[in-house]
This record gives C-alpha cells, structure tokens and sequence, in this order.
C-alpha cells in the first residue's frame, strides 16, 4: 500500500474553515497557525470562513447554510480544497465531500503530512507512518471518495484502493500498524537503553522545549558552538531552519563546561495546538525524553506578538503528556528583533538572541543554578599511591588549586556530591 506523501508540484489554493466554540480566546491565533501549517504543505490559501456556535453541527461540523456558503466561496476563489481546523469525524468528511463536491481536509492530517516530509530518522518515520494509518482506518470509505474525485497535492492518498473491498483494506492497515509497532518497540527499546546508560554516569538532563520554531535548535547550536560537545562541534549541530517542525527528532549533547562540568542536552519536537492525539501517541517515547529531565528550558519567541498563547500551548501539551513538575527556565529569545535591551536574566528567566548569540553564556549560568545544587566545595588530601583518584578528580571535577605536601597531593575543588561521598576518606576540610 502506497504511504501518504506530500507534492508540492500540485498548484493548490485553499480555502480554511473554523468553527469558533463558545468564544475561544486563542481562536483567531489557532487559524492564523492553521494558515501558517498550510504554507509550510506548500499550499497557497485563498479564503477563510468562520462561524460561531455553541456546539459543533454532528452531520458537517458547520452548519447547513454555511455549506451552503463555503461552496459558492470555494468555486468563486477558484479553490481546489478545504482545510477545516479541526479533525472531523468520518461521517462529516464523507458528508462534506458528497455536498460540496471537492477535497476535503482537516488541520490533523495537514500536520501529519509536514511530519512526514520533515521525518528523517527510521523511528521518526515509522511513528508518523503509524499516526497516519490510524487516521486513515475510520475513514476509509470518505477518503476512497475523495480519491476518485481528485488526487494529488497535500492530503492521505491510498492509490490502486479502488479495485479492493474496505475490510481487504482494513485488515491490511490493521497488520501494517502492528508491524510498525513492532519495529518502533525495538528503537525505543534501544533508546530506553541508552537513556539508562546516561542515567548510570550521573549526568544531569537538560531538554529545551517550546513552540515549533520558536529557536530550540539555534540554541542547541549556540551551546555546541560555545562549550563544545564530545566529538567535532559542526558534527555534533542540528538542523536550524526557520520553518514549523524542523526538528522531529530527539538530539541530545553532552555539553562540556570550563570548569569540568557537564550535562545532557536534549532537542526535541516543538509543539504546536491542537496536535493530533495520533501523533502525540506515536511520539510519546521521543518525548519520554522530556519527562525525565532534571531541568526543562521553556524557549519562547518573543519576537511573536501572541508569545503568551505560545507558552500556553506548550504548558498544556507537556501536561498532556504527563510532564509536570519539573523545574523550568524561561529562555525568551528573538528578543533582538523585539527591540528588547539583552542579555537580561530575572530568577528563572532569561532574555536573549540565539542566532547572534547574545545571552548563551548567561543562560549556561542559570541552567548551572539548577542542576549543579549538589556540588561540593571541599579539599582533599590524597596519598601519593593513589594517583588514580587525583587523575579521576582532575578529569571530573572543577580544581582550583593544587599543592604537593609531605603525605599527598592537596586538591581545593568542587565536585559532585557523588564524587565527595565516594572519596569522603581524604577530605580534610
């Protein structure tokens, strides 16, 4: 069976349709990204309609004179499809289809195909693969219309369907779904192992988190720059590009510090409203890698005027996914194209511009406040005859001065409060 793809060679215009419930707050903004979700597709959008309602109409999601409505607008602006901003049942998108005879889409399926084109690992893949499958199953039978009635362009494809019966079709998805699962269960079963590995070295876990584009992977880049990260930096820098869901894979870092401390620091998938609960499903074992963090960077564009629906929506999806207190610091960037006077740090929040790279060593400082409470100030004296411990000591922990006495080696440090426990028996102050 041939996967959903994206092609952009189709000129396609279209029109969006929202359905504002009850006075939503972030309605304008949510269809502004809905907008925003269609450009990334390479979709050009001609036309909006809105209604207002207390409940969504169950046969067409909109009501019946705005069909009505939304038909004449589509054909006037000499659209190719609509794209409503929410998932529609199977029975509202057969429905729709049947009356305005033309393609329709809805904002999950507009997200599931920017996933795919931006998925480049084997276990990115494989999840949207998944997320994208489970949305087709219920809605097998609108989807078989609509391929008759146009293909191409943006939109689930299930090409050569029309020839085979819905349950051949069905038990078919059914088999490939458990199939993915069963691959995806050995990469994450791999990644479950490497964040233990992580674990057992003691290294504090810091996860940059935040809106789709808001700079997450600048900053990344920013530290790899500044600090280094095992191995060749340019080698170790991820993707940057200004676009909504660059980065879908989890990246993480070793960032090394002067003062030879270090910690992990993760990249992850940005978020976005509404995300569809199929792909925060398929997702969750990337972002597991959330959950487990010691700290969590919360990086804002402050440069986008609704930077406080942002945070918002960011804040309701990491409770979504079961990530609740943890500490967080607030990094708002793009500051220097808000005109705001940086670097300025205020207790858990920082302003600053990544690209330029004004702020990083700033926030390095107050992601250090977090996750290096358990250090130690202390001295040491450690016997000549082990040698392997003031090595150990040199490699990891910060050494401020160095004395060669008559029983030892004398070492003022701060280390870890494993380390000092480990070698408690030669602290003397």
């Amino acid at each position: 069976m041939k996967q959903p793809e994206l092609l952009e060679t189709i000129d396609q215009r279209a029109v969006l349709v929202g359905v504002n419930l009850n006075n939503q707050r972030d309605f304008d903004y949510s269809m502004e990204e809905l907008g925003n979700l269609a450009e990334a597709c390479g979709v050009e959008v001609v036309g909006q309609l809105t209604q207002n309602m207390e409940r969504v109409n169950k046969s067409h999601y909109i009501g019946t004179g705005k069909v009505e409505e939304l038909s004449g607008l589509y054909r006037g602006l000499e659209a190719n499809l609509i794209i409503f901003n929410d998932e529609l049942s199977p029975s509202q998108l057969r429905n729709l289809e049947a009356d305005l005879e033309c393609k329709v889409i809805d904002r999950t399926i507009l997200i599931l195909d920017i996933f795919e084109k931006r998925a480049k690992t084997r276990e990115a893949q494989l999840q949207v693969e998944v997320a994208q499958l489970q949305y087709m199953l219920p809605r097998l039978v609108g989807l078989r219309e609509s391929l008759g009635r146009q293909s191409g362009g943006v939109g689930l494809k299930n090409r050569g369907a029309g020839e085979t019966k819905l349950e051949l079709d069905r038990r078919r998805i059914e088999e490939k779904i458990t199939a993915l699962n069963k691959e995806l269960e050995s990469l994450v079963f791999q990644r479950q192992t490497q964040r233990k590995k992580r674990k057992k070295n003691e290294l504090p876990v810091v996860s940059l988190v935040g809106y789709t584009n808001a700079g997450k992977s600048t900053i990344m880049n920013a530290m790899i720059e500044r600090f280094g990260a095992a191995g060749n930096a340019e080698e170790k820098s991820v993707l940057e590009k200004d676009m909504l869901f660059a980065t879908l894979e989890t990246s993480v870092r070793n960032i090394q510090l002067e003062d030879n401390k270090s910690f992990l620091l993760t990249d992850t998938v940005g978020f976005v409203s509404k995300l569809p609960h199929h792909l925060v499903k398929a997702f969750r074992s990337t972002l597991e890698e959330v959950a487990e963090a010691d700290l969590l960077i919360h990086v804002v564009d402050y440069a986008n005027e609704k930077y406080e629906q942002l945070i918002e929506i960011t804040e309701n999806t990491l409770k979504d996914i079961g990530v609740t207190d943890i500490p967080t610091v607030f990094a708002y960037n793009k500051c220097d194209l808000a005109g705001r006077d940086i670097p300025e740090v205020q207790e858990n929040a920082i302003y600053m511009a990544a690209k330029p790279r004004i702020g990083v060593d700033e926030l390095v400082d107050l992601i250090k406040s977090y996750v290096f409470k358990d250090y130690v100030r202390c001295e040491m004296l450690i016997p000549y005859d082990q040698g392997q411990v003031v090595s150990y000591l040199n490699e990891h922990a910060d050494i401020q001065a160095t004395e060669y006495e008559n029983e030892g080696t004398r070492l003022t440090l701060e280390c870890r409060q494993m380390d000092y426990e480990r070698f408690h028996e030669y602290v003397i102050g």
